[in-house]
C-alpha cells in the first residue's frame, strides 16, 4: 500500500493539505471492503508502567477544556499564567491559553538545565558520512544562546520571519530553538525542494533572513544548498524585489560555495564572536512560532500558521503519552526531516520540551548499505522508534535477513507516521523489528493539525494492524456522510474533527478567507481533514487515504488504500500504489503497480511470468476485498515515484495508466523512475473477469 501522505506526512506528513475547491456533490458513502480481525492488547507488564492510563480518557470526556488546561500546565512552564484556556468566538480561529506568556527555546532547552539536568544528552548526532556528535542540555542552551544573539546582531527581531533551509544537522534544531527564543517565527524548507520552491516560501513569509549550508550528505555525495537560496532570492524580471538581508551558512561539507559580501555570513563565525548568554523572549501564548508551507492546487503554497502556547502543549502531551517516554532512561528517535511538520513535532519541539535523549541522522535509510537505520538502533540501544510506512515498505523489500543482523532488543514501542500502514507491513514492523513484543502506535494527523490526533495508547488500546482507532483524549473526531451524520459501525465517509483542539492551525499566513474556504466550507463549522475514512464494528477509525484518491468503478466508491492493502498481504509484494484510469464501460478502472519482494521479482521477468504474477495477484484482491476491486491492469515496476520525502507522485501513475504524457517531475527523488515504469507498458496485462 503506497498511499502517499505527509505528512504528509501525516500523516503526516510530510505534505498534507485538504484539497482545495474540492467538489461538494453528493455521492454514497465510501465502500468498507476490507476486514481485519487480528488484535495485539499490551503486555500487562507494560500496561502497568504505562504513562497513559485508561483514566486519561475518562477526565478529557468529564471536562475537556479542564483536560486541555492540565497539561498545558503540567508540561509547559509559563512566564505568565495564563487564566482563560479557550476562546473560540472568532471561529475557526481559536485562541488558547491566550492571556499566559511564554517562551519555546526556554521550555525546550532552560528548563532542563536549571532543574539539574544540564549533562542529559540531548541530540545523538548521526552523519551520513559516519561522523558522529553528542550535544548535552547544557551545551545546546549554549548554542542556542549564541545562535539567538548571532540573528539579533544581524537585525532579527521579534516577529521578523526566518526561513531556515538545511540538511538533518544539529544546527538545524539550533536554528529553530535560536528563532523562538528571540520570536522570531521560522519557516523550514525541505532540503530536497526547489530554488523556485524556495522563492515562492521566502515572498509569501517576507522573510528577513534565510538559514542555509553549503550542503549535505545524500547517498555518499556533497549535495549543495547555497546555489538554490542564491537563485531564490537573486532579482527576477516581474518579481518584488527579495526582503531577505543576510544570509547564514553553516560549513557542512566544505565545498567551494559562492559568496556575496555583505550579505552572506559564515555560521561559525556569527556564533564564534556570540555571547553565550541569552534572555529569552516572553511572548503571548497565541504569537506565531512557526510557518510551515503545504502545497496547494491553486500553485500557490499555503502557509500554515501555528503559535505558541497550545502547540507546544499538546506536541508535549502526544509525544509523553503516545510514546510513553520516560525521559531519564529512554533514547528515542523519529526519522523524519525537520522539513516537514514531523519534524517540528516530534524531533524539536515534542521530544525537548520532555527532556528526551534523541538521535538525529542524516542520511538515507540505504546508505551506505541498507542495514543503517538497524547499526544506529543497535549503537545507540535506540528504544522509541518513528518512521514512515514507505520506510518500512522499503525494509520489506530489501529483506528481513538485513535487519536480523542487528540487536534490536533496546526497541520497546514503535510507532508510524505519514500515511495509512497496510496490515502486512504493520505486522512485519512488529514482528521483524519489534521482536513481536513491542507496541506499535498508528498515529493520524496533519500539517494543520499540529500534533498526533488518533492514534492507540500503547499501555491501553489492544492494537489493529493497519488501524489510528481512536481519537486521543481530549480530541473529538468523527466520520461522517455527506450531510455531516456521523456514519454506523461499518460504514465509511469523511474523517472530520468537530472541536478546536491546542495545535490547530490558526490560519493560512496572509490569507484568513483561504484557511476558511479550505478546511470549514465543506461542513460548516466542523474541520475536514480531507481524508477518507471508515469505521469498523468496534467504532474504531480507519484512515482510507484522501478523499482525491479514491475510485468511481461502476458506481462504487472504492479506495485505494484498500486494494493497496490487499495487494501487499500478498507474500509476493513488497509495496503497490493503486490509481483510477478513466474506462468507457466502468467509468473509472483499478490499475495497480506493484514492486515484487526480491526473491519473486525474477518472476515478471517475461510475458508469460509477468502475466501470471498478474492473474494471481488479481484473483488475490477479489478473494481479499471482492470482484468489483480486481485490478484492471497490473504493472510490476521496480520502484515507485517519490519526491524525496517518500510521498508517491499518483497524478504521474494516472498520466502511465491513461497513456498520456507524462508531466512533471523534477521534484522526484529520481526522475528515471518514470521512465523504467513507462518501459512496464510494454508488458501484457491481464484484464478478464
Amino acid at each position: 500500500m503506497a498511499h502517499a501522505r505527509a505528512p504528509h506526512q501525516s500523516r503526516c506528513a510530510p505534505e498534507v493539505s485538504v484539497p482545495e475547491n474540492e467538489s461538494t456533490t453528493a455521492q454514497p458513502g465510501l465502500e468498507n471492503l476490507l476486514h481485519e480481525t487480528r488484535s495485539f492488547p499490551p503486555s500487562p507488564e507494560f500496561a502497568a508502567q504505562a504513562n497513559a492510563q485508561p483514566a486519561l480518557y475518562e477526565e478529557a470526556r468529564a471536562d475537556r477544556l479542564a483536560f486541555w488546561a492540565r497539561q498545558a500546565n503540567d508540561l509547559v512552564t509559563w512566564r505568565t499564567p495564563f487564566t482563560e484556556t479557550l476562546d473560540w468566538s472568532q471561529a475557526p480561529v481559536a485562541r488558547w491559553f491566550a492571556d499566559g506568556t511564554l517562551n519555546a527555546a526556554y521550555n525546550a532547552v532552560d528548563r532542563h538545565v536549571e532543574a539539574g539536568l544540564g549533562d542529559r544528552v540531548a541530540i545523538h548526532f548521526e552523519g551520513e558520512p559516519g561522523d558522529t556528535r553528542t550535544v548535552t542540555y547544557a551545551e545546546l542552551q549554549r548554542d542556542v544562546s549564541r545562535a539567538a544573539n548571532a540573528l539579533a546582531a544581524l537585525g532579527v527581531e521579534t516577529g521578523d520571519r526566518v526561513v531556515i533551509y538545511l540538511p538533518m544537522v544539529v544546527e538545524a534544531v539550533v536554528a529553530m530553538l535560536a528563532c523562538a527564543r528571540i520570536g522570531a517565527p521560522h519557516s523550514v524548507v525541505f532540503g530536497g525542494f526547489s530554488a523556485d520552491a524556495l522563492r515562492s516560501r521566502i515572498a509569501d513569509a517576507e522573510a528577513k533572513l534565510v538559514i542555509t549550508a553549503d550542503g549535505g550528505y545524500r547517498r555518499g555525495a556533497a549535495s549543495a544548498l547555497k546555489p538554490a537560496v542564491d537563485e531564490a532570492i537573486a532579482p527576477k524580471e516581474g518579481a518584488d524585489p527579495t526582503t531577505v538581508e543576510h544570509v547564514l551558512v553553516v560549513r557542512r561539507t566544505g565545498q567551494d560555495t559562492a559568496w556575496t559580501e555583505g550579505r552572506d555570513v559564515w555560521w561559525h563565525d556569527a556564533l564564534e564572536s556570540a555571547d553565550t548568554t541569552h534572555t529569552p523572549v516572553w511572548v503571548e501564548a497565541e504569537h506565531p512560532l512557526f510557518i510551515l508551507y503545504t502545497s496547494g492546487t491553486t500553485g500557490k503554497p499555503k502557509g500554515i500558521l501555528h503559535t505558541t502556547g497550545g502547540y507546544l502543549t499538546q506536541a508535549a502531551y502526544t509525544h509523553r503519552n503516545v510514546f510513553d517516554l520516560k525521559a531519564e532512561s529512554d533514547v528515542y528517535w523519529c526519522t523524519a526531516d525537520i522539513g516537514w511538520v514531523t519534524g517540528h513535532s516530534y524531533v524539536v519541539y515534542g521530544p525537548l520540551l520532555n527532556g528526551a535523549t534523541q538521535v538525529i541522522y542524516e542520511g538515507t535509510p540505504d546508505s551506505p548499505h541498507q542495514g543503517r537505520w538497524w547499526e544506529i538502533v543497535e549503537k545507540y540501544k535506540v528504544s522509541i522508534l518513528y518512521t514512515a510506512p514507505t520506510a518500512i515498505r522499503a525494509c520489506m523489500k530489501w529483506g528481513e535477513e538485513i535487519p536480523a543482523r542487528f540487536d534490536l532488543s533496546s526497541l520497546r514501542v514503535l510507532g508510524s507516521v505519514g500515511e495509512p500502514i497496510n496490515p502486512e507491513a504493520w505486522m512485519w514492523y512488529r514482528r521483524v523489528i519489534g521482536g513481536d513484543r513491542t507496541p506499535i502506535v498508528d498515529t493520524w494527523w496533519q500539517t494543520e493539525t499540529g500534533a498526533i490526533m488518533i492514534s492507540p495508547l500503547p499501555g491501553v488500546t489492544a492494537a489493529k494492524p493497519g488501524s489510528a482507532q481512536v481519537p486521543l483524549p481530549g480530541i473529538v473526531a468523527d466520520v461522517v456522510d455527506d450531510e455531516a451524520h456521523s456514519v454506523p459501525n461499518g460504514g465509511g465517509g469523511y474523517l472530520v474533527l468537530s472541536e478546536p483542539w491546542p495545535s490547530m492551525l490558526r490560519g493560512i499566513w496572509g490569507d484568513l478567507e483561504r484557511f476558511k474556504d479550505t478546511y470549514w466550507s465543506r461542513f460548516p463549522g466542523i474541520y475536514f481533514a480531507g481524508d477518507g475514512a471508515k469505521k469498523d464494528e468496534d467504532g474504531d477509525i480507519w484512515l482510507l487515504g484522501r478523499v482525491d484518491d479514491v475510485m468511481n468503478v461502476s458506481g462504487h466508491r472504492l479506495s485505494t488504500t484498500e486494494i493497496e492493502s490487499a495487494l501487499v498481504s500478498n507474500e509476493i509484494v513488497a509495496e503497490a500504489a493503486v490509481v483510477g484510469a478513466s474506462d468507457d464501460l466502468t467509468g473509472q478502472a483499478v490499475v495497480a503497480f506493484v514492486i515484487l519482494r526480491g526473491e519473486h521479482a525474477a518472476r515478471a521477468a517475461d510475458a508469460d511470468g509477468a502475466a501470471a504474477v498478474q492473474t494471481e495477484l488479481r484473483n488475490h484482491v477479489a478473494k481479499e476485498i471482492g470482484p468489483i476491486a480486481k485490478p484492471k491492469r497490473i504493472l510490476v515496476v521496480p520502484e515507485l515515484p517519490k519526491t524525496r520525502s517518500g510521498k508517491i507522485m499518483r497524478r504521474l501513475l494516472r498520466d502511465v495508466a491513461e497513456n498520456r504524457t507524462v508531466g512533471d517531475a523534477t521534484t522526484l527523488a529520481d526522475s528515471s523512475v518514470m521512465e523504467l515504469i513507462s518501459a512496464g507498458l510494454q508488458k501484457p496485462s491481464s484484464s478478464d473477469d
